[in-house]
C-alpha cells in the first residue's frame, strides 16, 4: 500500500519561504521518478518539479530558478524548496510518482499573502 505524507505548509508573505517535505513507503522509492504537483481552487492540478532517482530535475515554467526539488533515497523523502513565493503560488502541494500512479497523499496548504 503506497502512502505518502506531505508536510511543511505554511502562511507566509510574498516574497518569502518555504520548504515541503514528503515521506513515501510502501514503493521502492529509489527507483521511482517523484514529483510535486499543485491545485489552486479551481484549477487543475498541474507538474511543479520532478526528480529522479538519480537526482536529474525538471521543472514548470512558473516556478523555473525560485523552486528547488532534492531527495534523500535512504529517507525515502523528497523535498521543495520554494523561494521568492508568489500569490499566485497559493495551492494546496501534493507529492506523487511520476507519471502519477493514482496515489495521493493528503496534501499541505500554501498560501501566500501579498
Amino acid at each position: 500500500q503506497v502512502q505518502l505524507v506531505e508536510s511543511g505548509g505554511g502562511l507566509v508573505q510574498a516574497g518569502g519561504s518555504l520548504r515541503l517535505s514528503c515521506v513515501a513507503s510502501g514503493i521502492i522509492f529509489s527507483i521511482n521518478i517523484m514529483g510535486w504537483y499543485r491545485q489552486a481552487p479551481g484549477k487543475q492540478r498541474e507538474l511543479v518539479a520532478r526528480i529522479t532517482g538519480g537526482g536529474s530535475t525538471n521543472y514548470a515554467d512558473s516556478v523555473k530558478g525560485r523552486f528547488t526539488i532534492s531527495r534523500v533515497n535512504a529517507k525515502n523523502t523528497v523535498y521543495l524548496q520554494m523561494n521568492s513565493l508568489k500569490p499566485e503560488d497559493t495551492a494546496v502541494y501534493y507529492c506523487g510518482r511520476y507519471p502519477h500512479m493514482g496515489d495521493w497523499g493528503q496534501g499541505t496548504q500554501v498560501t501566500v499573502s501579498s
